[in-house]
């Protein structure tokens, strides 16, 4: 898949049978947009089946055929995320059941049950019509398998398959008992038969059990993507398959699912130009989610969905200004996209989605500023070729675990709303990447070697193994920070007994006393020790009371009952360094505290102080300087416009 940057868009000819003049008029379009790739078939199951065994596939082979002569090529989606009305019909058992175990009716998406054998049965057989019919066409370059894989079912099915997912991971009542501390309200199982997925008019409060849970469905929902990944290998073994995922989606353990496949993909739609956001803070967050999707694998990604212009299902619907969707492709690509692509090719007719943005709206013309723009951005991925397969330097990883994310925010700990774990993700890596510092994302199965510093916001579960490798990377000469509510709990959310942070008192040179949640609005004051570099700020969300134990202060609290003691400390341990930060700092905070600690320890993307605004990017040999300000902006001798990009090859300036 490297030597070129792959551009396109869902294309949905099924839409359009009874109009052959607009098919053959797509292609036209493709063409002069730098079409190279469309993801075909996603929603197309009824089309490809209209009737049970019924399978029309002559229309897709005409449609694939048409787009390999133009030379474009095929991501062929498994129809499996829009199941037929006849399929429910005739089968209840593949609709889900919610958690307070009503059954759905047939309607919207991705709403089947992952454990249905009938379900299962059906997809295999559609996935292997497909397969053995264009599995080995020269177009089809990619297995787009679903799409946006997603939610739960409580039927009895997913109840027996948890219990036997239980079963093989405790291999005991007894254990699972001891894991979820269920002597806790009399809530002891004697049976494996007594225990069901939580439930609003059930079990709601057992933490480990919803802990497990939550594992079991994102297990489940991986299970059901690999069932028809073999489907379609059992026909094409050498088949390529990838998953579209989403925006700080929590349902799902990227990183297992990941693992399961050849390319990560995600569907990116920001909401810029709001006016609770600067442009750049909108840059930044979608970044993150970039390097995070990028993280999943450690290789380039696709942007598998984005809008050229608008989405019509958020709050506001915006428009993207002009220019914004060059910056938005080619920030995508600044941060290991091998590929983006559009939701959709053509706006359709009617639905859900029919005002959503496209590259060809309604009017079906071509002159007018969203295509124009949608081709520039083509033409500009072409001349960028030799970007694709570039791969990110390691330098900063920052940890973030799913199953760390679920047992924290199900904790029932000091504050339990707005605890805000994706605020506290997004300030450490809104400062490292205002420095143009690469960071990656890991989780707790993760390995660290490489990297120059790992950042460990919120980790309230540590597992023993983990804590081992955060010790041994500091000791080996790493920078370690880790924030407060950290190293609270095992893997099962059982809390830990003796000092904490668990495993990491000695590397952090302090232990916890206490910890005070903060109600939205209020803050303390913190001051810098003497000799720190650090400045006077305020804090809030939580405020951990540490006892030092050979760390130094950075920042000493200056009110309420806590006054004096650290909020921010450093430890030398072996041959690297631990920071402490004790509380959530004011956002002002964050981009000096890690220009300090970055100094000598990694080579940043620009080598002067960014302006506000400009961000900076390496990706292997290539260097992409941004301007994600709405008014022109310089860096050095290099002036950007609005929104404009610079592309740098070995310092040499290629855009």
């Amino acid at each position: 898949m490297n030597g070129m940057l792959w551009y396109g868009a869902d294309y949905n000819p099924d839409q359009w049978l009874d109009r052959p003049d607009i098919l053959a008029r797509d292609i036209e379009l493709m063409k002069k947009a730098h079409i190279s790739v469309v993801s075909l078939g996603i929603f197309a199951w009824s089309a490809l089946e209209p009737a049970e065994g019924d399978y029309r596939l002559d229309w897709m082979q005409e449609v694939i055929d048409r787009l390999w002569a133009a030379g474009i090529r095929v991501d062929l989606a498994t129809p499996s995320g829009a199941r037929p009305a006849w399929l429910a019909q005739k089968y209840p058992e593949v609709r889900r059941v919610n958690p307070d175990r009503v059954r759905q009716l047939f309607g919207d998406r991705q709403n089947h049950c992952y454990t249905s054998p009938v379900y299962r049965e059906k997809v295999r057989a559609i996935d292997q019509a497909l397969a053995r019919r264009f599995g080995r066409h020269p177009a089809v370059v990619m297995w787009h398998i679903s799409n946006e894989f997603g939610g739960e079912c409580h039927c009895e099915l997913c109840q027996q398959a948890f219990r036997d997912w239980l079963r093989e991971k405790y291999g005991s009542l007894d254990a699972i008992n001891r894991a979820w501390n269920t002597a806790f309200w009399s809530h002891t199982y004697t049976d494996f038969s007594q225990i069901e997925s939580p439930a609003p008019q059930g079990e709601s409060a057992m933490n480990g059990l919803i802990l497990d849970w939550k594992r079991f469905v994102s297990h489940q929902t991986t299970d059901f993507m690999k069932w028809e990944r073999d489907c379609v290998r059992e026909i094409v073994p050498e088949a390529k398959v990838c998953v579209n995922m989403m925006y700080r989606f929590d349902m799902i353990d990227y990183f297992e699912m990941g693992r399961e496949i050849d390319l990560a993909s995600w569907d990116s739609y920001p909401t810029w130009h709001k006016p609770t956001q600067t442009f750049e803070e909108t840059a930044i967050d979608t970044a993150m989610m970039h390097d995070l999707i990028y993280s999943v694998k450690g290789q380039p990604f696709w942007q598998m969905e984005c809008t050229p212009s608008m989405t019509n299902w958020q709050g506001v619907s915006k428009v993207k200004k002009p220019g914004v969707n060059l910056f938005s492709g080619l920030q995508a690509v600044a941060h290991g996209a091998d590929g983006v692509l559009y939701f959709q090719w053509r706006q359709s007719r009617g639905a859900f989605e029919k005002f959503h943005g496209a590259v060809v709206a309604h009017d079906g013309r071509e002159d007018n500023r969203v295509f124009a723009e949608a081709a520039r951005l083509g033409a500009l991925l072409e001349q960028l070729a030799p970007v694709a397969g570039e791969r990110k330097e390691k330098q900063a990883a920052i940890v973030f675990d799913w199953s760390a994310k679920w047992a924290l925010e199900g904790s029932q700990g000091p504050r339990n709303k707005g605890l805000g774990y994706w605020e506290e993700i997004t300030r450490h890596y809104a400062a490292l990447s205002r420095l143009g510092v690469n960071v990656d994302f890991v989780n707790e199965d993760a390995e660290l070697s490489g990297y120059r510093l790992v950042v460990a916001p919120m980790l309230y579960m540590l597992r023993e193994d983990f804590a081992a490798k955060l010790r041994a990377f500091t000791q080996n000469g790493g920078t370690l920070v880790v924030t407060y509510w950290s190293g609270v709990a095992d893997d099962t959310d059982l809390c830990y007994l003796g000092d904490t942070p668990h495993g990491l008192c000695d590397v952090l040179g302090l232990r916890r006393l206490e910890i005070d949640g903060m109600y939205d609005g209020e803050t303390r004051r913190c001051i810098p020790a003497e000799g720190s570099p650090l400045a006077a700020c305020t804090c809030g969300t939580l405020c951990e009371v540490e006892a030092l134990e050979g760390a130094r202060p950075l920042l000493l609290y200056d009110e309420d009952f806590f006054k004096g003691h650290a909020a921010a400390a450093v430890n030398d341990f072996g041959a690297g360094r631990a920071y402490t930060l004790a509380s959530r700092f004011e956002e002002g905070f964050y981009l000096p505290f890690y220009r300090g600690i970055c100094e000598g320890l990694v080579t940043r993307a620009w080598p002067d102080e960014l302006p506000a605004g400009m961000l900076a990017v390496r990706r292997g040999r290539f260097i992409f300087l941004q301007n994600a300000a709405d008014t022109p902006n310089r860096a050095g001798d290099v002036e950007l416009p609005a929104y404009g990009t610079a592309v740098f090859e070995d310092g040499k300036r290629i855009l």
